[in-house]
C-alpha cells in the first residue's frame, strides 16, 4: 500500500520536470529510416507533456520549411525549430546549403553525420552492426566526408561554413566526426565567433574520452547525450555508472540531454525523457541539477525564451 504513494509522488515530479523540457534530437517521419511518429506528431505529444520547444532533424534533408509550418499553422502546439545536416543529399560540407538553410530559419547545423568518414568506416566493424539506423531503401554509395585535411587542418569550406554560422548566431555540433578531427574544428570554430557550439554523443561514434569531454566543455562545448542511449531501446548500450562518468566529465551546467528517438521500435521522444528524468532521479540528482539537463542547458545554447 505504501509504494503507490511514492510511485504518484514520482511521477508528479517527472511531471513537473517535464514542464518547459526542451529537445534538440528528436528523429520524425517521414524519412528514409522507419519512424515511430512524423513531425507534427512529436510536437503534439510534446504540447501535451508541456514541453517548451523540439528540434526537428533529419539525416536527409533541411527541416526548416517543416518547423515553419508547424509554427505558422498550429499555434498551440510547442515551438519547433528547424535545422540542416550536412549528408550527400545536400551537397555534404556545402556552403551554400548552409547559407541558404540559416537564412530560411535553420538554428541548428550539424557537420556530417551518415555521411561522415568516421561513421562510414565505423559501420563496417563488428562492435557496431546494429548500432546504426538503416534505411529501408537501397541509395548510391555515399562520399564520406572530413572535417580536416590530411595534416589536421580544417578546410576551407568548412571554415566559411563557420563564418556563416557565427554571422547567424547559430548553433553547430561536430556531427559523426572523430574526436580527432572535432578539437581542431572547435578551436576553428571559436576563432571564426561561432558562439553556440555542441556535441552529441561524444562517447559514441565520435570516441571521445572523459578527458576529451572535460577539453571540449573547458573550450565551451556542451555536451548533448542521447537518451536513446541509456533506456530500453533499439540503441541501448551505456548504463548507469557511463552516465554519472559523463555527467562529471562534462558538469551538469555543460551537459544536456536529447532524446535521438522517433524511430519504429522505439520509445517516442516524450516517453524517452520521462524515462531519463526518472533515471537521474534515482541517480540522486536534484530536481534543479536535473532541469538544467532537460531543459536550461539548451534553452542556453540556442537563446530560447
Amino acid at each position: 500500500m505504501e509504494a503507490a504513494p511514492s510511485t504518484q509522488a514520482r511521477d508528479a515530479v517527472i511531471d513537473r520536470l517535464m514542464q518547459g523540457a526542451i529537445d534538440l534530437h528528436t528523429h520524425p517521419g517521414p524519412s528514409l529510416m522507419p519512424r515511430a511518429v512524423d513531425h507534427i506528431e512529436v510536437v503534439a505529444e510534446a504540447a501535451k507533456a508541456g514541453m517548451a520547444a523540439v528540434l526537428l532533424k533529419d539525416h536527409y534533408y533541411p527541416t526548416m520549411p517543416i518547423a515553419h509550418l508547424i509554427n505558422t499553422h498550429f499555434p498551440g502546439l510547442t515551438r519547433a525549430i528547424g535545422a540542416i545536416v550536412l549528408n550527400n543529399p545536400v551537397g555534404g560540407l556545402n556552403p551554400s546549403a548552409v547559407d541558404y538553410a540559416l537564412k530560411q530559419g535553420a538554428r541548428v547545423v550539424w557537420m556530417a553525420t551518415a555521411h561522415a568518414q568516421n561513421h562510414i568506416d565505423h559501420e563496417k566493424k563488428a562492435a557496431f552492426q546494429g548500432k546504426f539506423p538503416t534505411n529501408t531503401k537501397k541509395t548510391i554509395e555515399p562520399v564520406g566526408a572530413t572535417l580536416t585535411d590530411a595534416q589536421g587542418v580544417v578546410r576551407d569550406e568548412v571554415k566559411l561554413i563557420l563564418d556563416l554560422i557565427a554571422e547567424a548566431d547559430a548553433a553547430v555540433s561536430g556531427g559523426h566526426h572523430h574526436i580527432s578531427e572535432l578539437f581542431p574544428f572547435y578551436e576553428e570554430a571559436a576563432r571564426r565567433g561561432v558562439k553556440r557550439c555542441f556535441l552529441n554523443h561524444p562517447t559514441y561514434v565520435n570516441e571521445g574520452s572523459f578527458q576529451d569531454i572535460q577539453a571540449l566543455t573547458r573550450m565551451g562545448v556542451k555536451m548533448e547525450h542521447s537518451i536513446c542511449m541509456f533506456i530500453p531501446s533499439v540503441f541501448e548500450q551505456f548504463d548507469r555508472d557511463h552516465l554519472r562518468q559523463v555527467i562529471d566529465a562534462g558538469g551538469v551546467e555543460h551537459t544536456f540531454f536529447g532524446s535521438d528517438l522517433g524511430q519504429k521500435g522505439n520509445p517516442t521522444p516524450v516517453e524517452g525523457f520521462r524515462q531519463i528524468i526518472g533515471m537521474l532521479l534515482d541517480m540522486g540528482y536534484g530536481e534543479a541539477e536535473i532541469r538544467r539537463m532537460v531543459a536550461g542547458n539548451a534553452a542556453e545554447l540556442l537563446d530560447i525564451h
